[in-house]
């Protein structure tokens, strides 16, 4: 597994903050419709809780917190006071972008703060922001019908990422949906089929008696998804339906939607 670095994870928040208030502000973009991808929010609450969660991290990585830091003690942690109303939106967006993008920089990758899967480091909130970022912003861009991109390593990393929470998880928290994920020679084989070699864009998980693992590689699998890239990464993380006709699922698809169904704490 290849990490992007500290200083490519800060400029991808930044990049990201900046497509997400592009969203915000569209011309097509309705603030109080219903997220597809997420139906208990409406695009506004997502872009709050979006927001929210990034200034959650400012606070930790800034403070140097070495414990969890409760929600009411993140100033402006729910948005601006007016509903409804994109340039205030926006505005609270673009400030808190800036404000985590300059606290990760000046804390540099190695940093000791509290985090929840057994990096505590600002380096993990670096990594760990840039796919919240491309994940909720996915959930925007699908819920004002607009077209969605990510780079592609982006889109690697952040199934890296994944993956390696999941692993955690299982190996070192009493979850019942993680502990479900074992089982003696099964295995999902993940292929994106529009990158270049030099990515090695394809992963195999077992799910072993012992605990998930993975690793990247092309290997026969029980189950395997295929499709470009970005499509695989919105299938693996539940926002793009398998038989939407974007991906393509060979084997046993019961195992795949086992996986689907159960890998969604964190």
């Amino acid at each position: 597994m290849t990490l992007l670095g500290h200083d490519r994870y800060c400029d991808e928040i930044d990049s990201q903050v900046r497509q997400l208030r592009d969203v915000v502000t569209s011309a097509g973009a309705d603030l109080s419709a219903t997220v597809p991808t997420c139906p208990d929010w409406s695009l506004e609450q997502l872009v709050r809780h979006t927001g929210g969660a990034l200034r959650w991290v400012e606070l930790i990585v800034r403070t140097r917190a070495q414990e969890h830091i409760p929600e009411d003690r993140i100033p402006l942690a729910g948005g601006p006071e007016a509903a409804g109303d994109p340039a205030a939106l926006d505005a609270w967006l673009a400030q808190t972008g800036a404000m985590l993008v300059g606290t990760l920089r000046e804390a540099g990758p190695d940093t000791k703060v509290w985090a929840w899967a057994g990096d505590l480091s600002s380096g993990f909130w670096a990594r760990r922001m840039t796919h919240e970022l491309a994940i909720h912003r996915a959930d925007a861009t699908l819920a004002a019908g607009l077209p969605y991109e990510v780079d592609p390593e982006v889109a690697a990393d952040a199934i890296d990422e994944w993956l390696g929470i999941v692993e955690y998880v299982q190996r070192t928290e009493q979850d019942e949906a993680a502990a479900e994920l074992r089982g003696v020679g099964r295995s999902i084989h993940l292929h994106a089929t529009d990158t270049t070699p030099e990515l090695n864009a394809e992963w195999v998980v077992e799910l072993a008696e012992r605990g998930v693992t993975w690793r990247r590689g092309h290997e026969k699998a029980t189950v395997a998804l295929r499709g470009p890239l970005t499509d695989v990464l919105l299938g693996f993380y539940r926002r793009l339906p398998l038989d939407g006709g974007r991906l393509e699922v060979l084997g046993e698809r019961e195992l795949l939607e086992f996986w689907l169904e159960r890998a969604t704490f964190g």
